[in-house]
């Protein structure tokens, strides 16, 4: 089964040996600049440092997204998740559902609304964030003992769900465990429930995690923000 295929029917796929070595270290020296904003978990709106642009634009990384949203797909956020033993944390079970956007225009269907580091977010309905793929870029191994993104496959074609439906989910569904290797990619759809414990391991989890969406314009004039 191909990646495209496993991506739209389980809300996932994971693609090994994407990049190489010297691509994972100029990610990796990029992020130790001292200029770099950080916070406990990582770093937000990491698409204005430009060795995280570049790796963002990159052909390989391209190809698989068109592949799924088609040739206009565009990178429009990063993230960088830095788990380790003196920054760890879990994350419940969860969808993906904020965008960034340029302006604040009331729609149906969209928000709440809140600003973070300055830029506008909405929470977007299902229909727009069907057209949003994330790549996690994976700049160590991710282990079963290292906090692993863990899914439950097939409930990105769910729509937008309650609290109580995703912890309903939780108890009902299997979930699998995402390991991938250094240098490899998970793709996986904005909607797809999931979450991540704690680490229990010395071994560091650092997953770059970059946006892409199939067009810059989504809705009733509204546009996404570069972030």
């Amino acid at each position: 089964m191909d990646f495209q295929h496993h991506c739209d029917e389980q809300g996932f796929a994971i693609i090994p040996a994407v990049l190489t070595d010297p691509d994972i270290s100029k990610l990796e020296q990029a992020f130790a600049r001292a200029d770099v904003r950080r916070s406990k978990a990582g770093v937000r709106h990491a698409l204005k440092h430009s060795p995280v642009a570049e790796m963002a634009h990159d052909e390989r990384l391209l190809e698989i997204v068109r592949r799924v949203l088609g040739t206009g797909a565009f990178p429009f956020r990063a993230t960088l998740f830095d788990k380790s033993p003196n920054s760890n944390w879990l994350v419940v079970w969860h969808q993906d559902t904020a965008l960034p956007l340029c302006e604040k225009h009331e729609t149906p269907g969209w928000g709440p609304w809140s600003v973070k580091d300055g830029v506008k977010y909405a929470h977007a309905p299902a229909m727009t964030l069907a057209q949003v793929l994330a790549l996690r870029i994976h700049l160590d191994d991710s282990i079963a003992d290292n906090g692993p993104l863990r899914v439950l496959p097939g409930t990105h074609k769910m729509g937008v769900l309650s609290d109580d439906a995703i912890h309903k989910l939780a108890e009902e569904f299997t979930s699998v465990d995402c390991l991938v290797p250094r240098s490899g990619v998970l793709a996986m759809r904005p909607l797809i429930v999931h979450a991540s414990s704690k680490s229990r391991s010395e071994m560091p989890r650092r997953v770059l995690h970059v946006e892409y969406a199939a067009s810059r314009f989504i809705e009733n004039g509204l546009e996404l923000a570069v972030a």
